[in-house]
């Protein structure tokens, strides 16, 4: 059983074409996910499995829709019984546990807002989260690490009322499960949401540049991730993996709402120790994983371990977001495993933009083609459509109803005019289109490089310095240069076997100038141990501009 059919008039798609042709979500207008979605499996079919989740101490769950309804509407209960209302914030920081799950739905059915947020929010992360939104309930792992920067952050957080811990809680916080299991789970206390535009759900956007944004979105939200789960090959059978703590917007992707209303279950694992990559793939063989969603992160470690030692065969699916997918880390990975990789291209603030969904031949390094949820033009700096084969900014036409895409940058309004105008939503994202219509990144507009007279972006470079051998990770970033204005410096992450040496920056150099067009080549190269990240996974190259700064 799947739902798709209470969105869609058309619910089975064999090209790209029809995809464009017969893809129109219709919504009702009290359209509510944790009521007209959880609920409804759970009345309809009850033991239909939601969620399977294992944790590193070798617990497991089978966890049922019924389950998810009945412990959602306990939470909702708790939390309207201390003071939460429609239109409260509440921050979950829950990693991968189950919980996050039953809060999120608790969330939706009351009205409260749910911002998800990483664990690894320090003191001056977790004060600026609660003050700038309001946030009124805090829900955390219980880790004396966490748990020491939310006690500290409490009383400088204004508004903040309640802060919970799972998993028995902790001293300072309040019992999340002794306190929400004594409520009933049979029905709701209060009058549920029932508003498709009211805000449901915000994400502090990552922040590879400047301070994070709050991007926040309302009840039509899940329904346009129907395109997603598409994207992700989702059925009603699929046990679907998605490789995405709950704080970040890569988890509304994959782990939770265009899924679940495609009818498949969701496999998650959750993890407190040193973690790899590589620490997964015995879970993937035992649960029999159909779908895997990973960024290219991931991508980049697997393929340089033995892979054939696990039967990967129950996988139907892989796709990737998040950042380019180099294709050399394409071709190896097919390699290996004998599938393609589906790449697909989207912002906090969005769906699934542009992806290469199943019935579309991957063409290594593409996003893909643009999602039917929107649509998409490539504008140059005057807001004019560019040919084929020519640098433009992905740019989303603006329309009255546009299901999947935020509603505001919350309170912050010169944001908002920085990113709609001009009838478009501008992504600050730099795309080349081909004859074919497929979309191909180039890179972030504040990323380019302007060398000399040349436009210069880090993915093609990064990409080549990526076929060599000794290259397991890079970033590619611009220098001031008094005669050229900026050159292109490389950041490199050696593969184990290689040491650095000025022979080896003279080799990198050389096969880039091979590869790429010779003035693209990196005239500056410094090996590190690792490149800094968001928690998302993108590498920040603003905060290696930002070093090289510091260091004159």
């Amino acid at each position: 059983m799947n739902l798709i059919a209470d969105f869609l008039d058309c619910t089975q798609f064999t090209s790209y074409e029809q995809l464009c042709r017969d893809f129109k979500l219709h919504i009702k207008d009290d359209f509510n996910f944790g009521l007209d979605v959880v609920d409804k499996y759970a009345a309809c079919e009850p033991n239909k499995t939601a969620l399977i989740w294992c944790n590193d101490s070798g617990e497991e769950k089978f966890i049922t829709f019924a389950d998810v309804a009945r412990e959602s509407n306990r939470i909702a209960n708790m939390f309207y019984d201390k003071g939460i209302r429609r239109g409260d914030f509440v921050l979950l920081m829950l990693m991968s546990r189950f919980e996050y799950w039953y809060a999120t739905v608790a969330c939706h059915k009351l009205g409260a807002i749910v911002i998800p947020a990483t664990s690894q929010l320090t003191y001056k992360d977790i004060v600026y989260r609660c003050n700038y939104a309001g946030i009124k309930a805090i829900v955390s792992v219980n880790t004396p690490t966490l748990t020491e920067y939310i006690l500290k952050a409490r009383p400088d957080c204004k508004a903040l009322e309640h802060i919970f811990a799972v998993n028995g809680g902790a001293e300072g916080f309040e019992d999340f499960e002794a306190l929400y299991k004594t409520y009933d789970g049979g029905k709701l206390n209060f009058t549920p949401m029932r508003d498709k535009n009211a805000p449901m759900l915000a994400y502090f956007t990552s922040g590879t540049t400047g301070l994070p944004k709050m991007a926040l979105h309302s009840y039509t939200y899940p329904v346009a991730h129907i395109a997603t789960a598409m994207w992700h090959g989702c059925t009603d059978k699929s046990l679907q993996f998605t490789a995405a703590d709950t704080g970040w917007a890569k988890a509304s992707w994959g782990k939770i709402y265009g899924q679940w209303i495609c009818g498949a279950a969701l496999f998650t694992y959750d993890y407190y120790g040193k973690y790899t990559p590589l620490d997964l793939l015995p879970l993937l063989q035992k649960y029999k994983v159909t779908g895997f969603c990973a960024p290219p992160t991931v991508y980049r470690f697997l393929i340089q371990e033995d892979l054939s030692r696990f039967d990967l065969s129950s996988i139907e699916h892989y796709c990737t977001a998040g950042e380019p997918l180099n294709p050399v880390v394409y071709e190896q990975i097919k390699q290996k495993i004998g599938k393609s990789i589906y790449e697909g291209y989207g912002q906090t603030e969005t769906v699934v933009a542009i992806g290469t969904f199943p019935y579309m031949e991957p063409h290594p390094g593409s996003m893909g083609k643009p999602c039917p949820v929107y649509e998409i033009a490539l504008l140059d700096d005057h807001g004019n459509p560019v040919p084929d084969d020519t640098e433009g900014e992905i740019c989303i036409k603006l329309k009255p109803e546009q299901a999947g895409l935020f509603v505001e940058y919350y309170n912050n309004e010169k944001q908002m005019q920085a990113a709609r105008y001009g009838g478009y939503y501008h992504t600050g994202d730099v795309a080349i289109r081909d004859k074919d219509g497929y979309y191909w990144f180039v890179s972030r507009d504040d990323d380019i490089i302007k060398s000399s007279g040349y436009r210069i972006g880090p993915f093609e470079v990064e990409s080549a310095l990526l076929e060599h051998p000794a290259v397991s990770e890079c970033a590619i970033t611009a220098v001031p240069d008094e005669i050229r204005g900026q050159v292109v410096k490389a950041t490199v992450v050696l593969a184990r076997g290689y040491t650095p040496s000025d022979a080896l920056k003279k080799e990198l150099q050389n096969h880039v100038k091979h590869i790429t067009a010779p003035y693209k080549y990196p005239r500056i190269v410094e090996f590190v141990t690792s490149l800094p990240k968001t928690i998302s996974e993108k590498i920040r190259r603003v905060e290696i501009r930002e070093n090289d700064k510091n260091k004159k």
